[in-house]
């Protein structure tokens, strides 16, 4: 019976709910559950294991340069980045009131660093990040318009919470990047 409805939970595709049920078998815990607990602690494995996929899948999806996370930036370097308000972009409040953010700096600082890690914390509060170097963006939009899928290009993009463009204003626009 048991090996059944595990075969069936994963045919359902309900993985998260299949791993907790193979774990509270083994490990003892069902025959200590309620009915109820048991059904709450299926549905929140289940619930869990759905949102950690959707945070990976965005990730993944918006190539960062980096690995980076908020937590991981070094505020004591010289890099004179402001902690507070870094921590103040990591609510991603700037991306529901639809505001721009720039950072600026000499290179070799880290700006992609920091703007991968603000991207990273928005996936992680499932916002759709699109990380991209400007140059071949721009290169990318051009071909689409030679090719014909340039609107598709574009509602790909639109379709991002937050656009990240790297290295912005490192090679001048010619009149058609403009």
């Amino acid at each position: 019976m048991n090996d059944q409805t595990l075969q069936r939970l994963k045919q359902m595709k309900f993985q998260g709910m299949a791993m907790a049920f193979k774990t509270t078998l083994e490990d003892g815990r069902m025959a200590s559950m309620t009915a109820d607990e048991m059904v709450a602690f299926m549905i929140e494995s289940e619930w869990d294991h759905r949102n950690n996929r959707r945070i990976e899948r965005h990730i993944n999806q918006a190539r960062f340069r980096y690995k980076a996370n908020i937590e991981h930036l070094d505020f004591e370097t010289d890099r004179n980045l402001d902690k507070n308000q870094i921590m103040r972009f990591a609510d991603c409040n700037f991306i529901d009131k639809s505001e721009t953010i720039i950072i600026t700096g000499s290179t070799g600082i880290g700006k992609s660093y920091v703007a991968s890690a603000i991207g990273n914390q928005a996936c992680m509060l499932s916002y759709k990040v699109l990380y991209a170097n400007t140059t071949k963006l721009f290169a990318k939009l051009k071909m689409s318009k030679a090719d014909g899928s340039y609107i598709k290009e574009i509602a790909r993009i639109e379709k991002q919470d937050l656009l990240i463009l790297d290295d912005f204003g490192i090679q001048p626009f010619d009149n058609q990047s403009r």
